[in-house]
C-alpha cells in the first residue's frame, strides 16, 4: 500500500515515533506502507491509511467546522468520500483516510483518536 510519508521537523518526528498505534483499527489487520516508514501506518483493503506529521491543511481555517470525538478534534475534507480527517489542535497533525467501505468513519476515528490523544500533547487553547 503506497503511502507518502510526511516530511515533518525533528520534533514533530519525534513525536510522531511515539505513536503506539493499534493491530488492528475497525476489525482491519494492520498492513505494510511503501516506503516504509515509522510516519505512515495502514490497515484493510481499501485501506485505512494514517500518516502523522503532515502540513497543516491548506483550507483549515479559524472558522472551519471541526468534529470532536473523545477529545480529539479532527478536521474532514473533502466533503465527499473518500474523507481524509486530520487531528488538529494537537502538536502534530496526523491524517487518517477512511474509505467510504467503512462508514461510518468516526468508529475508526474514535479507535485512533486514543493513542493520538495519549501521545501528541494538544495546542495551547484556541490555536489549530
Amino acid at each position: 500500500m503506497e503511502v507518502p510519508p510526511p516530511r515533518p521537523d525533528a520534533a514533530t518526528e519525534r513525536l510522531c515515533q511515539g505513536l503506539r498505534l493499534p493491530e488492528k483499527v475497525h476489525g482491519q489487520s494492520g498492513r505494510d506502507t511503501s516506503p516504509d516508514s515509522p510516519l505512515t501506518a495502514a490497515w484493510g483493503s481499501p485501506a485505512i491509511a494514517l500518516r502523522c506529521g503532515v502540513p497543516r491543511p491548506p483550507t483549515l481555517r479559524p472558522e472551519s467546522q471541526l468534529v470532536t470525538i473523545n477529545g480529539i478534534d479532527w478536521f474532514g475534507e473533502p466533503v465527499d468520500r473518500p474523507v481524509t480527517f486530520t487531528a488538529v489542535a494537537r502538536q502534530a497533525y496526523v491524517e487518517v483516510t477512511v474509505p467510504a467501505k467503512y462508514a461510518p468513519p468516526g468508529n475508526v476515528l474514535i479507535e485512533l483518536g486514543g493513542p493520538i490523544g495519549s501521545t501528541i500533547p494538544q495546542k495551547p487553547e484556541g490555536q489549530i
